[in-house]
This record gives C-alpha cells, structure tokens and sequence, in this order.
C-alpha cells in the first residue's frame, strides 16, 4: 500500500480483508515520537481503507512493546511548550487505535510496560501469550500515566494494584482478571489474533463499524440513553444493502457478499 512506504517502526501486512501491523523498532520496540507518528498514519490510513475489516497489532522480535523511550524527556523538558507538543501526540498515538473504525485485536506476547501496555488495552480485543506480562512501571520514573486507560480494563482494586505497585501482571493473570479475552502459547498468539480478525472480516462491514462506534460512544452513557443511541443505528442499518444481502443470504443459505454500503 503506497500510503504506507517509507515505514521505519512498523511493519503493514494485508491479507484478504485483516491488515496484521507488526511493532518492528529493535531491539524492545520502544515508543519514540518516530513510532508514534507512523502509528498515526498507519490507522488513518487503514481505517479509511473501505476494503480492511479488521487489524492485528501485535510485535517483532521478544516483546510486544516496552513502553516510551524515555531518553529524550530532558530534551522535551528544556523546550518551550515541548511538554504539551509531545502529551498531544502520545494522546494522538493511543487515540487513532481506539477510536479507529475498524476494530483492533492486539496480540502481545513478552513485555508490554507502561506506554506499550495502553497500546494494548485500547485495543478492541485483548489475545495474550503465556509469557506476555504488562507492567505500569511509571511510579518507578516518577511519572504517573496511564491510569485511565488501565482502569477501563481493570478491576477498581487491581487498576490501583497495577498503578500503585508497578507489579508485573502476566498473561494467566490477564485472563483470571478479565482483561484479556485468550490465553494460549506464544506460537499460537499470532494465529488466534487473525483468527478473531478474519471472523470479524465475514461479517457485515457497516454493521462491525456500527457497533464500534456504540462501545465508543456509549461506554460513558447512562444505559437507558445508550440503548436508545443503539436503536438509531440499528434503525439506520435496516435500511442499507449489506444489510439486506445478509438477510438474504442467510434464506438462501449461501455466502453474504458486502458491499459496505
């Protein structure tokens, strides 16, 4: 895909509808301001792209992500409103991943700490490794990030655990939690992820987008007026082609063919 050359810590595969975008900045896939901008055009780019579906973010190499390069924050600080340029864009490089229309299933296997462990809980769907740990190491670097994005994932008491103590929380532990969806061996990590993706990819496009814009934008409603917002979309599907081919299909008892629209 010409819109995406020139990659320098990512890498993009397509196969089919199910785009796998691969974190490849040896040796920890470390998150500097290069990587969060090629993360930017990397989902703008697939989100917009009507014949995506669905896309795995996983990483190269030992580790999923450890997290931001905290080597040039003395830089950063020694900037006039270099604080406040560089929070954008750290907000920018997590928020294209959850509020991307095509829903994300990260696949992480080894380390995922503190920037790279909200890379994969803004994620639609979490599939861990047994050897994936996630780790919110900013309480030992006198920071203190993250924590929202943790307590969407996390029990109250274990968001507070995971901030609080920096404790390495491994992909068993994950699972028992309730914050990662499958559990499995790093061989099978990579495959399970393109398996939900590819399931994803069959079914109706439009109504996949519908319901990723639901979780988005309900997730902070109250339930009578979420359920109502759910109705209007479901009202509008009713009335598009996919929607209808699907029916159809299932009558006729043969394969749907989308047209996203």
């Amino acid at each position: 895909m010409k819109a995406l050359d020139n990659l320098t810590r990512f890498e993009v595969e397509i196969a089919g509808h199910v785009a796998t975008v691969t974190i490849a900045n040896a040796p920890v896939n470390a998150q500097d301001s290069a990587f969060r901008e090629e993360i930017i055009r990397i989902f703008d780019v697939l989100g917009g792209e009507p014949d995506i579906r669905a896309i795995v973010l996983t990483g190269k190499g030992k580790h999923f992500s450890a997290g931001a390069d905290l080597g040039g924050r003395s830089a950063i600080a020694e900037q006039p409103g270099g604080f406040a340029a560089h929070n954008r864009l750290v907000r920018a490089a997590f928020d294209v991943v959850l509020e991307c229309p095509k829903p994300v299933i990260a696949a992480v296997h080894g380390a995922a700490l503190g920037a790279g462990a909200v890379l994969a809980l803004v994620s639609d769907i979490l599939v861990v490794a047994e050897d994936a740990w996630l780790s919110m190491t900013e309480v030992d670097y006198g920071l203190a990030g993250g924590v929202r994005h943790v307590l969407r994932s996390f029990s109250p008491s274990d968001a507070r655990l995971v901030i609080y103590t920096a404790r390495r929380v491994s992909g068993a532990e994950l699972y028992r939690m309730n914050v990662a969806s499958l559990c499995v061996t790093q061989e099978q990590v990579l495959d399970e992820a393109r398996s939900i993706a590819e399931t994803i990819a069959r079914k109706v496009p439009l109504a996949v987008a519908a319901a990723k814009r639901s979780f988005g934008l309900t997730e902070e409603m109250p339930l009578r007026d979420g359920y109502r917002y759910e109705q209007t979309q479901t009202s509008a599907l009713s009335l598009s082609q996919d929607t209808r081919e699907a029916l159809m299909a299932f009558q006729e008892k043969r394969t749907p063919v989308f047209k996203g629209c």
